[in-house]
């Protein structure tokens, strides 16, 4: 048999047939994975509960000729477990796992840096220290650098002027007043500090933030991922309601 193990995230699951299920898990080495867990929706299944979204699982896959087939699974973390009780929280893991899903697009492709962020955003979301949303912000701004979309922030995104004026999505990040495009957002400076912060892991700074200035940091960081995303987040609707 042709198998091999790996440590990984699952970031979603649909039903396949009576008992089955299709699983999504982005792993740590092999990158993410698409299997099928047989019988998994049967009340006597020995790893149904060890296969739902947000658990860090240490996962044992068969390859097949379409989805591989998972033949062994063990916890390693339930991140879920701290998060559905808080809804704020778990809409904000949510937007995460669906966001690793968009950025990751091929299948055992590698992608350890966007695993270990996903690991990351959801350890420091589990243990509560941080504003759900703060989170959820630096999460975008990091997977987004690891995907060779990091917004310019420090100097314009056009030029390289350090003279901010504004901030234009398509022009990538911020752009001083001689480059500014028509209708481009005008944000405080406080908020580009905060973006700052947020990518560089400041927390400090970023929990010194103001309401206002996370609010928005909060709609350009969302903006900006969905524009190079090409699509929308569906569960971010649930987060900008909180």
């Amino acid at each position: 048999m042709n198998l091999y193990r790996d440590e990984g995230i699952v970031l979603r699951t649909q039903k396949l047939g009576e008992a089955d299920r299709i699983v999504t898990v982005l792993t740590k080495r092999t990158g993410k994975v698409r299997g099928v867990a047989k019988g998994v929706r049967r009340t006597m299944s020995r790893f149904g509960a060890r296969l739902e979204p947000f658990t860090h699982i240490d996962v044992q896959f068969h390859t097949g000729r379409s989805l591989d087939v998972v033949t062994q699974v063990e916890t390693l973390r339930p991140y879920g477990e701290a998060l559905v009780s808080d809804y704020p929280r778990y809409t904000a893991g949510t937007a995460m796992l669906e966001t690793a899903d968009r950025l990751v697009m091929g299948e055992k492709e590698p992608a350890l840096r966007q695993f270990l962020l996903l690991v990351g955003g959801l350890r420091t979301l589990a243990d509560g220290d941080h504003e759900a949303r703060l989170v959820l912000d630096a999460y975008f701004l990091r997977s987004l650098a690891v995907a060779g979309y990091a917004p310019a922030l420090d100097s314009c995104a056009r030029c390289s002027t350090p003279a901010i004026r504004a901030f234009a999505i398509a022009a990538g990040g911020v752009v001083c007043g001689g480059c500014r495009p028509p209708g481009a957002a005008v944000p405080a400076a406080e908020t580009i500090g905060l973006m700052i912060a947020l990518t560089r892991g400041d927390w400090a700074s970023a929990d010194a933030s103001e309401q206002r200035h996370r609010a928005e940091c909060s709609g350009l960081v969302a903006a900006y991922l969905q524009w190079h995303l090409e699509h929308g987040i569906r569960s971010l609707r649930h987060v900008e309601r909180v």
